[in-house]
């Protein structure tokens, strides 16, 4: 039987009655993640390590709650863990960046790099493993483009999505009737994150910067928070319930060219 075009676009790629909990989820791609699936119907853990901001956007969301999470601290994710109760998604979300080269980069950079962008998933899926399992669950890595080729300056940060990539792969190949596991690979995004970049490396030239950002990407402009966001919601419905194991570059043509 076939259904009209508008009742089928409203129950597309629904959400309801799904737990998510989203890391690095006030701001950002994160942040955009939260809308998007409150707006399809989950139940949303807004994880972040700055609470205050992770309120406010919890107050605007329909069932949505605020987790005060640091996702390199075993104590905070633990806590979160005990009472978190049941877990159908899980975005690892949180992450940082890092300009260098080997050369430049030191030990302590190394090592914050790795503590955010590689430990944290690990740390923060074994805790949740058990409700994932559970409810045979999703989840979802925020990858980079930065783990599939290598990009100048870029030695700590295409290390660690590089790890990212790789623990998706296993994961996928370790549980793959009990848990859906994806990666999603973004180009440059419009996020707090870029101009972050921006105001410490580039404050006296932004503009030439951000030019330089958009043109290496073939599409000629940087993704939005929103269009990755679209793709979580994909990837955690129904509808993609044969996707396990997917590395999914969202780049504008990036690594095609």
């Amino acid at each position: 039987m076939s259904i009209s075009p508008d009742l089928s676009a409203e129950r597309a790629f629904r959400l309801d009655g799904k737990h998510a909990l989203i890391t690095g989820g006030a701001s950002g791609i994160g942040e955009a993640t939260c809308r998007e699936l409150s707006r399809a119907g989950a139940r949303v853990l807004v994880a972040d390590i700055n609470l205050e901001t992770a309120r406010t956007l919890a107050a605007e969301l329909t069932n949505a709650e605020p987790l005060n999470l640091d996702v390199t601290s075993q104590d905070s994710i633990r806590t979160a863990a005990k009472n978190i109760g049941a877990l159908d998604i899980l975005v690892n979300n949180a992450g940082i960046g890092h300009v260098g080269t080997i050369a430049s980069t030191e030990p302590e950079d190394f090592d914050r790099l790795l503590d955010v962008n590689v430990k944290a998933v690990y740390l923060v899926t074994r805790a949740f493993l058990p409700p994932l399992l559970a409810s045979r669950g999703s989840i979802v890595n925020i990858g980079s483009v930065a783990g599939l080729v290598g990009i100048k300056q870029r030695f700590a940060y295409c290390m660690s999505k590089g790890a990212v990539v790789a623990m998706t792969r296993q994961l996928a190949v370790e549980y793959p009737k009990e848990l859906r596991v994806n990666c999603i690979c973004p180009g440059t995004v419009e996020t707090p994150f870029v101009e972050g970049y921006l105001e410490k490396y580039h404050a006296h030239e932004k503009d030439k910067i951000r030019a330089e950002l958009r043109a290496r990407q073939p599409v000629g402009r940087l993704g939005t928070p929103e269009e990755v966001a679209s793709l979580v919601r994909y990837i955690c419905s129904s509808e993609a319930d044969f996707m396990t194991g997917s590395i999914v570059t969202m780049d504008g043509g990036w690594t095609a060219a």
